[in-house]
């Protein structure tokens, strides 16, 4: 059989390479067709390799009769419609691998540019100026580089920053002691590293938990004179509260290479001379561009000759009977894992999925796949599908169980998610009930019965009169409305639970004055 493939936006030869190794793979190049030519187009093929240039919209989709995979080369996949895309069984494949290296290569040469005042010399120089002493520089040696997110590039920056003889201390949510200690590196909380970096430099997602992670409370953190590098995601860092820490003295100097807003024409960043910035360049290499080409028409190949893609972002199609029997259970999967991925902050050793009741009886993989998505994605964001889901899981060190019995106690379905960490269990298990959909019926010992919608309020708290009564007068001074209320206790007077849900988000000054009555022992906000 005869596999066509179109290449619709600009790729290297070199890139192509991996297809055009084979004799039952046709490639035709059509870099310039217009959206209604390549609706027209699309029928008579089985693969579509895409950058960002080409809209793969639902309306294409619903023409490409015969399209198996799509595959984008780059990481983003904003220019396809996914959900469209699974529902018709195209899978599509990505290349988060191959800008790897540019990205840390760029953030080093981002640090040492910073630590030299290399832009704004050159700047000087071209305007016939011979300035030395206007930019004294500092040395990397001996210096402490504060990384906050160690996935991928993280980590190849942590590598290279040791070659230049700096001492490493990173946060990441899935970190370890043992590790950190693997890599040779330090390891310590966010507020730590920020506490302990000369230069700080953030490797994270842009996500509803990490979007201006980096504000004016953590630079109160830092040291003076501190420098800030950002070479992953505009919004990480809060733009205004760096400009104010720039103006105030507090830190030195900042390199970026990504904005919140892009083009970043008009940034006022920009007219601080501290301030060293290059247009969102991180991938923007030679090597990169072809590695992302080759990663893509490998996992096509592969795909189109029998083999398991490498790194798919979407769902493959099951059968309509398997899928009738587990797809009731994905919502509660999911916000399951959703929900006890924030009973803990310390980094996940192992994952203990336990599947009782009628649910036992089916093949639970998905299941525990959209369960592993569910509690990861608080920390990974749309990176995380239940495709790769147990891929990532795997490759941060957490290792995944399934369990399964007959045996429930009063549910006939249960499903609980145990997390291990190095430090303790935490536990949250959820049933389906007919007609009322997915409830949490169990957060660690206590029992309680919530619907994982909405905003929902946990409170670990002593059991002791007029802890509730403290509680719900501080929230109504913030203007929180409570809307339901979930209370279990061990024994009188002991460990105690409250479950709230609210009317909105809780913001960090409503969370800090909960915390600060003596009763409570701790809050954590879930916004699902």
């Amino acid at each position: 059989m005869m596999f066509h493939i179109l290449v619709a936006d600009p790729l290297s030869e070199e890139g192509l390479k991996p297809l055009r190794e084979h004799s039952d793979i046709n490639v035709s190049v059509q870099t310039e067709l217009s959206p209604e030519a390549l609706l027209a187009e699309i029928p008579t093929y089985d693969a579509l390799i895409v950058r960002s240039q080409t809209s793969v919209t639902a309306e294409l989709l619903e023409k490409a009769d015969r399209l198996k995979i799509i595959g984008r080369a780059g990481v983003g996949t904003d220019n396809i419609d996914l959900q469209a895309a699974t529902q018709r069984g195209i899978i599509v494949v990505n290349a988060p691998h191959g800008n790897t290296n540019s990205a840390a290569e760029h953030t080093m040469a981002m640090i040492m540019s910073l630590s030299r005042n290399i832009p704004q010399a050159y700047h000087s120089l071209k305007q016939h100026e011979w300035n030395r002493k206007k930019f004294l520089g500092t040395e990397l040696k001996g210096k402490t580089l504060g990384i906050v997110g160690l996935g991928r590039i993280g980590t190849e920056v942590a590598f290279r920053a040791k070659g230049q003889r700096m001492q490493v201390i990173a946060f990441d949510p899935f970190l370890t002691e043992e590790k950190a200690e693997k890599i040779g590196i330090g390891y310590g909380s966010l507020e730590e590293v920020l506490k302990a970096a000369d230069f700080i430099t953030v490797h994270t997602p842009l996500l509803k938990n990490t979007r201006h992670l980096i504000n004016a409370e953590a630079f109160k953190l830092m040291k003076d004179n501190v420098q800030i590098v950002n070479c992953a995601r505009g919004g990480i860092i809060d733009e205004e509260a760096l400009y104010d820490a720039i103006v105030s003295g507090k830190v030195a100097g900042a390199a970026l290479d990504v904005f919140e807003n892009e083009p970043a024409l008009e940034n006022k960043l920009l007219t601080l001379p501290e301030v060293i910035a290059t247009p969102h360049l991180g991938a923007s290499t030679v090597e990169a561009q072809e590695n992302v080409a080759i990663d893509v028409s490998q996992d096509i190949a592969c795909y189109l000759q029998g083999s398991a893609a490498a790194n798919p972002v979407n769902i493959p199609a099951i059968s309509n009977e398997h899928m009738g029997k587990v797809k009731p259970y994905f919502l509660l999967a999911e916000k399951l894992g959703e929900f006890v991925s924030y009973q803990s902050d310390e980094a996940i050793e192992e994952i203990v999925l336990n599947y009782a009741g009628d649910v036992s009886e089916y093949e639970v993989t998905p299941l525990s796949r959209i369960a592993i998505k569910g509690l990861l994605k608080r920390h990974l964001g749309d990176h995380v599908n239940e495709v790769n889901a147990m891929y990532l899981a795997e490759k941060k060190g957490i290792t995944v169980h399934e369990n399964k019995t007959k045996t429930t106690k009063g549910f006939t379905n249960l499903l609980r998610i145990d997390i291990v960490t190095g430090k303790r269990t935490v536990t949250a298990a959820g049933t389906l009930l007919n007609g009322l959909g997915p409830r949490i019926v169990h957060v660690d010992q206590f029992h309680v019965d919530v619907t994982p919608t909405g905003h929902i309020v946990l409170i670990h708290h002593r059991d002791q009169p007029g802890v509730i009564g403290k509680m719900g007068n501080l929230l109504g001074t913030h203007h929180i409305n409570i809307a339901t209320m979930q209370v279990d206790r061990w024994d009188e007077g002991g460990k105690a639970i409250m479950l709230l849900k609210v009317d909105r988000h809780l913001e960090p000054d409503s969370i800090s004055a909960l915390k600060a009555l003596p009763e409570i022992e701790d809050v954590r906000t879930i916004d699902f």
